[in-house]
């Protein structure tokens, strides 16, 4: 049931990511914002990462979750080929991830994000499950 898709957006990048419930969604909006990053065809799961982020919010957190995961492949170059959210409640979660360090003799980077935004933020039911909809800063 899960995925994600890219929305049009006139300077930036939207994606739209849904799941059977806000977990799987969190982890698909990861996984859209690392595919617009990278060409995740060539990323192998060689290493795991644990990843914990607090907010006041559900909107909050899904922005901080993105943006702590971003931070990694900025700060340490590591590209997620693979994110499960494994423990989430209102204003808390607990991801691991799957990928390997950026190996730019293998991967082809197509666009760095500068942030996850708040603008147009959604975080709703849908179709028996739940979608989210965030801009990414590009």
């Amino acid at each position: 049931m899960g995925g994600f898709s890219f929305l049009e957006h006139t300077a930036d990048v939207g994606i739209a990511a849904h799941g059977e419930d806000l977990k799987e969604a969190f982890a698909w909006a990861a996984m859209g914002m690392f595919a617009f990053i990278a060409d995740l065809d060539t990323v192998q799961e060689r290493e795991q990462r644990e990843v914990q982020v607090a907010a006041p919010d559900r909107e909050a957190l899904l922005v901080t979750f993105l943006n702590e995961l971003n931070f990694l492949f900025e700060a340490q170059g590591f590209l997620f080929k693979r994110v499960e959210v494994v423990e989430m409640t209102e204003t808390s979660l607990r991801a691991v991830g799957w990928g390997e360090p950026l190996d730019r003799s293998r991967h082809r980077v197509h666009c760095l994000v500068k942030s996850a935004t708040y603008h147009m933020l959604t975080i709703a039911p849908a179709d028996g499950g739940w979608r989210v909809q965030v801009i990414l800063d590009i």
